[in-house]
């Protein structure tokens, strides 16, 4: 059954911030608004009306099939939708800003490797989709090879970076010399080693690749820890509101970005995370992606009163759901 989340549901189209992180300065010539009376401010933040994603809806992910994406858009939406892999994350979100799908789904954090760097970076780099949900689910690494082979004969181990990252700490005690190799994602990993029919070659990828690419199980639970989880953006065209969590971008020197915390702290809510990244124009000059956090609900206020510090951009708000 279609995950149902309480959210209202508001179409807008992107916009861009002005440049700075300084408060944006409220024209003196606008008109005061009238104040609410505390009646119409309750009702105003009362429960939203609970809406369902779309019926029906088409879906791209990070494929092949068997990658750990293509696990969690099922765990966040309904068997009868339909799946779209793709070979690239700018891929399947370009179907979702150009509506070829409904929705893309995207890995954002690993408990073990943190932001997935190259991810974030493709989200940042645009401002016609946002963030409408979010999937958290457990990541067990699974060492796979071609009939026959074993740990002993490995001597190359394919997996996403991410894959390689968790499996590190395992490899080492267990075949110290087997080089690892980087594919694009943890199922294409498992296709590789199917096509190459190579004893010498294994995969660390989700235990569900092995049967679907015809590969026996070598070693399971190969990640640093078992509380090894990722989780997943949903990301659509159309922005939602009234999540318990927001997330927002900004550019600007990290000198500056203490102003930023200020006014998260002003405006209610709490912090959750701040991954940054490269701007690419000078040295100390970065992109932030910040979530924030408010038990109760992210009010529409509350992202104005952020939005408002120039150049800082809202990419949605949403609620999550973990298997």
């Amino acid at each position: 059954m279609k995950k149902i989340i309480s959210l209202v549901l508001v179409f807008i189209t992107a916009s861009s911030m002005v440049s700075g992180c300084s408060r944006n300065q409220a024209s003196s010539e606008a008109p005061a608004p009238a104040a609410a009376s505390s009646e119409e401010a309750s009702a105003a933040v009362s429960a939203p009306a609970a809406v369902s994603f779309k019926e029906n809806a088409t879906i791209s992910y990070l494929g092949p099939e068997g990658t750990y994406t293509e696990e969690a858009a099922e765990t966040f939406f309904d068997a009868a939708d339909s799946f779209l892999p793709k070979e690239t994350v700018e891929e399947a979100l370009e179907d979702a800003a150009a509506g070829a799908a409904d929705y893309a789904v995207i890995p954002q954090e690993n408990t073990i490797g943190g932001a997935v760097t190259n991810y974030v970076d493709a989200l940042l780099a645009r401002d016609d989709v946002y963030v409408v949900g979010e999937v958290v689910i457990p990541i067990n690494q699974t060492l796979m090879g071609v009939s026959g082979a074993t740990i002993e004969d490995i001597k190359t181990v394919c997996s996403h970076a991410q894959g390689i990252k968790q499996s590190e700490k395992w490899r080492k005690e267990n075949m110290p010399d087997a080089a690892a190799k980087e594919m694009a994602s943890t199922a294409a990993a498992a296709a590789y080693v199917a096509e190459q029919q190579d004893k010498s070659i294994a995969a660390v990828a989700a235990p569900g690749a092995a049967a679907l690419y015809g590969l026996e199980v070598l070693a399971e639970k190969v990640q640093i820890t078992d509380a090894n989880k990722t989780r997943f953006y949903v990301l659509s065209k159309e922005r939602m509101t009234g999540g318990t969590n927001a997330v927002f971008a900004a550019t600007c020197e990290a000198s500056r970005i203490d102003d930023i915390i200020v006014e998260i702290h002003n405006a209610g809510v709490e912090l959750v995370t701040i991954h940054d990244r490269p701007e690419g124009s000078k040295l100390g000059k970065y992109n932030y992606i910040i979530e924030v956090e408010a038990i109760d609900g992210i009010m529409e206020d509350q992202i104005n009163e952020i939005s408002a510090v120039n150049d800082i951009r809202f990419l949605g708000s949403f609620d999550t759901v973990e298997k």
